[in-house]
């Protein structure tokens, strides 16, 4: 299954608690932190609702 990069590029200050909750789900705590998740509908729902604080790539993993 594919690999998705998801670096946190925004700041979370001021951001909505769901929206929070919604990264720390992810595995982001600070920014310019990566994590490495799999390809799946949840993530990607999760991306889409913090689509506008996230940079996503393909990960070669």
């Amino acid at each position: 299954m594919a690999k998705l990069k998801i670096t946190l590029s925004r700041s979370l200050i001021g951001r909505p608690v769901d929206q929070r909750a919604t990264v720390k789900a992810l595995g982001l705590t600070k920014m310019h932190q990566s994590v490495i998740q799999e390809d799946s509908p949840a993530i990607k729902g999760m991306i889409h609702k913090v689509e506008h604080l996230v940079t996503v790539e393909e990960s070669q993993d």
